[in-house]
């Protein structure tokens, strides 16, 4: 019988795929060779049996691989009697890199059982441990990563260079011989004895801990300790913003309600922030005015030693200044957090790049922040898109993120914080070298956001390539499209966009949209009637603002000077009526805003970003679920006015704020979910779309999608609904825009 090759495309380096496909060759008694090579996997084999080696190549895969594609083509050349792994061949970036990945449970084991990886806090295997965030280039051989200065041992290379053990081929291999090492440091100086047990004691006193992760130093302390966590949130600055949780799958049941989807999620080799409902059972400053509770399991072997040594959950949040990136280095982490700090652990293995923690939902599965453990994953792109150029798209200001378009695939990137901040901004210009060399891109043409002020656009106007201007809005459209893999020429959709803000061709700020478009272009179909936004970016942090405005538009003057006695109404009052710093906005966010203020929810201020309108979903959680408040609609345009009468009326005679929360939310989703209905009824739409950082609220997605039973609804699930996915839509209208003019030459 004549020889095949295939062709395995994919996620499939660094994830033991070579040795599986050896050992499945051994089990099926073929002969002939596997490699790595710039596109993937390259087989070629001879023997009985190769139709049923194929299709246990997808089938049976390593857990942490990812197979796009197998393809199978004739093979005539020279075969060796056995099967080998062949050295790789080539050089290039087509195939995928493999986000880092959780300790497995072999792994996990070995640092408990006697040997000479008992206790060890790097150990790790072919199915677990450090990728991207130790990857300096490619092709994926340690002398590419951070592990370089770590020559391996006779121990470690046996286990290396042995097809048939988990280690085979591993690059962050190590072992107490020759890998990194770990150290407890305090008043600046390394401390002798055991670095864990001396960690522990700090956290058993009371103390913040600064953690070396992956992708970062975390600030721990003791969850279950309300000084530990008053003293943290005084240091951090941090009054109300909720905290990460760590704990061991054991301890969490105690903690939270949890499902079979909560806990999948939170096994998976991502090992995100799952967000899942708390039992009250924690201090309430680990999560003020939230009925959820963020929680991972331990992902690193010094997770699970520090976890086992204080038996009970920590918080684990990032470890930086306010505002700023995360602290990778140690010298930085000694500059930078030597006020939070009480102790730190150390090691001497370096980050390659900063990523914070995912965070995610399972039910319905949401991706809230895509970082550690999810990038770079890519996307495939949707039927129309073959002739796709090579498109660098550059996010928005919030939530920063860039996206890379490459041959069939989306390469969405991390979370990279407010590029308001300088050090984020700089973050972010770092991103685009490490992308574009990490994986040989090579752009046609740059995609950004069509508001002038924001950094990204400014950098992508500055790159000397041509660029391609994208509405806010229709980015969040497309994003959304491109995930759910809607063709270039899938027809039309009705999009509900919901977010905090973002410009619109008529020079407002939109942020509550109903467009009927796709990739090549949109109609404003309705939306939100505006309202002043006085102060600008003020008002998006002092909600009473908002919902002066929204009172004294619905005729209702007189109840906002009783709710607000002590704020400078009149002045506001008097630049919104000159137009002075006040711009038109249809936010759904400054909604939020302004219905949360009204019902004593965080008033004069925010403490931090989307709190008043968390806190009215938490609140809103708490209601039985019935009646929704009501909503005018004139022309295209939806009018909250109605139901400020009703919250007035339901609030004078004692109605629960959680009813009112909840009806606030119904009627929300219902007005949007009506208009969406009819264009889909009259045959203009295909199916509804639901984008923007609003939909992150579970309540509002759920009810949004209940109101629009039987019809076709694309929503998001591995990509942010916020800003954090706006590159990826981006980068699809701008491929879009060349190959409808290609088509056109």
């Amino acid at each position: 019988m004549g020889g095949i090759s295939i062709r395995v495309r994919g996620q499939v380096q660094g994830v033991g795929f070579r040795p599986f496909i050896w050992q499945l060759a051994q089990e099926m008694g073929l002969r002939g060779r596997v490699l790595n090579d710039p596109e993937g996997v390259l087989i070629e084999v001879a023997g009985a049996r190769t139709e049923a080696f194929v299709a246990a190549i997808s089938a049976r895969a390593p857990k942490l691989a990812r197979v796009d594609a197998v393809e199978v083509s004739p093979f005539s050349g020279a075969l060796p009697d056995g099967f080998e792994i062949a050295p790789s061949r080539g050089r290039g970036a087509e195939t995928r890199v493999t986000p880092d990945a959780a300790t497995c449970p072999d792994c996990a084991a070995e640092i408990r059982q006697p040997g000479r990886r008992h206790a060890y806090p790097f150990t790790n295997c072919t199915q677990c441990g450090p990728r991207f965030s130790i990857l300096h280039a490619l092709p994926y051989d340690r002398a590419q990563t951070t592990m370089a200065p770590f020559l391996m041992c006779p121990d470690c290379r046996a286990e290396y260079d042995t097809p048939a053990d988990r280690r085979f081929h591993a690059q962050p291999i190590a072992c107490p011989a020759c890998g990194p090492r770990l150290w407890y440091e305090a008043a600046g100086q390394a401390q002798p004895g055991d670095p864990i047990a001396l960690a522990a004691s700090c956290l058993r006193a009371g103390g913040t801990l600064a953690v070396k992760g992956l992708g970062g130093f975390h600030l721990a302390c003791d969850a279950s300790n309300p000084a530990a966590l008053a003293l943290l949130r005084a240091r951090k600055r941090r009054p109300a913003k909720p905290f990460a949780l760590m704990a061991r799958e054991g301890d969490l049941p105690a903690l939270a309600l949890l499902t079979e989807a909560d806990l999948a999620l939170l096994r998976d080799p991502a090992a995100p922030v799952v967000l899942v409902p708390s039992r009250g059972a924690l201090p309430e400053a680990v999560a003020p005015g939230m009925s959820s509770l963020g929680v991972m399991l331990p992902y690193t072997p010094l997770h699970h030693l520090l976890l086992d040594a204080i038996a009970g959950p920590l918080v684990m949040t990032s470890g930086n200044l306010s505002g700023e990136p995360q602290v990778i280095g140690n010298a930085e982490a000694r500059a930078k957090l030597a006020t939070f700090a009480d102790g730190f652990v150390m090691h001497d293995r370096d980050i390659a790049r900063r990523l914070d923690d995912s965070v995610e939902r399972a039910s319905p599965p949401m991706v809230l922040r895509r970082a550690r453990g999810r990038v770079p994953g890519t996307l495939p792109l949707p039927p129309g898109f073959a002739d796709a150029p090579q498109v660098l798209a550059l996010g928005g200001q919030m939530k920063g993120a860039i996206c890379l378009l490459k041959p069939g695939q989306a390469l969405l990137g991390h979370h990279l914080g407010d590029l308001g901040d300088a050090l984020c901004a700089d973050e972010f210009t770092r991103a685009i070298a490490d992308y574009t060399a990490l994986f040989d891109h090579r752009p046609a043409l740059v995609a950004v956001d069509a508001h002038p002020g924001y950094r990204a656009t400014q950098a992508g106007h500055a790159m000397g390539l041509p660029v391609t201007e994208v509405w806010h809005h229709h980015a969040h459209l497309a994003a959304c499209l491109a995930e759910n893999g809607w063709p270039l020429k899938g027809g039309r959709v009705a999009g509900i966009l919901l977010d905090g803000s973002g410009l619109g061709p008529d020079g407002t700020l939109w942020g509550g949209e109903l467009l009927l478009g796709d990739y090549h272009g949109f109609d404003r179909r309705g939306g939100l009637t505006p309202a002043p936004l006085p102060g600008g970016d003020r008002a998006a942090r002092e909600p009473w603002r908002n919902a002066l405005m929204r009172l004294d538009q619905a005729g209702h003057a007189d109840w906002a000077d009783d709710l607000f006695p002590e704020a400078p109404r009149d002045v506001l009052r008097q630049a919104a009526a000159r137009g002075i710093n006040a711009p038109l906005s249809s936010s759904a966010g400054r909604l939020f805003d302004a219905v949360a203020a009204v019902l004593g929810i965080c008033p004069t201020a925010q403490s931090h970003e989307g709190e008043a309108a968390m806190r009215l979903e938490a609140l809103a959680g708490l209601s039985p679920n019935s009646g929704a408040l009501g909503f005018a609609q004139t022309g295209p345009q939806i009018d909250p006015a109605p139901m400020w009468a009703e919250m007035r009326r339901q609030m004078s005679q004692g109605d629960p704020a959680a009813q009112i929360a909840w009806q606030f939310h119904a009627g929300l989703a219902a007005a949007f979910a009506g208009q969406a209905r009819a264009l889909v009824e009259s045959g203009e739409a295909k199916a509804v779309v639901l984008s923007g950082g609003c939909f992150q609220n579970a309540l509002l997605l759920g009810l949004t999608l209940r109101a629009l039973q039987g019809v076709t609804v694309l929503i998001h699930r591995t990509t942010p609904a916020n800003d954090g996915g706006l590159a990826l839509g981006q980068a699809v209208i701008a491929a879009a825009r060349h190959i409808a003019h290609a088509e056109r030459d």
